[in-house]
């Protein structure tokens, strides 16, 4: 399945967060190519979310603190749809059992009527 260019970009922050990696780092982390890798770390660089190390001869990215704050930011709001779905499912689930036992109860009378009989 795709990623949104959003999904993209936190599971880039995301990897980050562990510790500053490689482009190819990065990949491997993520499973997506260098080629978008490079260009959504163009728009984190840019937006101050990632910033970029010289290491010996490598290049690494390392997440910056407004980076970990709008990573932190998109985990709660996956955490709060997460929530929600599991309030929905419940309370559906309170609306359908009344009715199941009713249903359940409705048979238990006839049952107890052709006892009777």
């Amino acid at each position: 399945m795709r990623r949104s260019k959003l999904e993209s970009c936190e599971d880039i922050l995301g990897a980050l967060v562990r510790r500053p990696l490689t482009t190819d780092g990065i990949a491997y982390e993520t499973d997506m190519d260098c080629a978008i890798i490079r260009r959504y770390l163009a728009f984190l660089v840019k937006n101050g979310l990632v910033e970029e190390r010289a290491l010996g001869k490598k290049t690494v990215h390392a997440i910056t603190e407004r980076g970990m704050a709008v990573f932190k930011t998109l985990n709660f709001q996956k955490y709060l749809e997460r929530v929600t779905n599991a309030i929905m499912a419940m309370d559906e689930a309170v609306h359908i059992i009344p009715i199941i036992s009713e249903g359940s109860n409705k048979k238990e009378k006839k049952a107890g009527e052709s006892e009777n009989y």
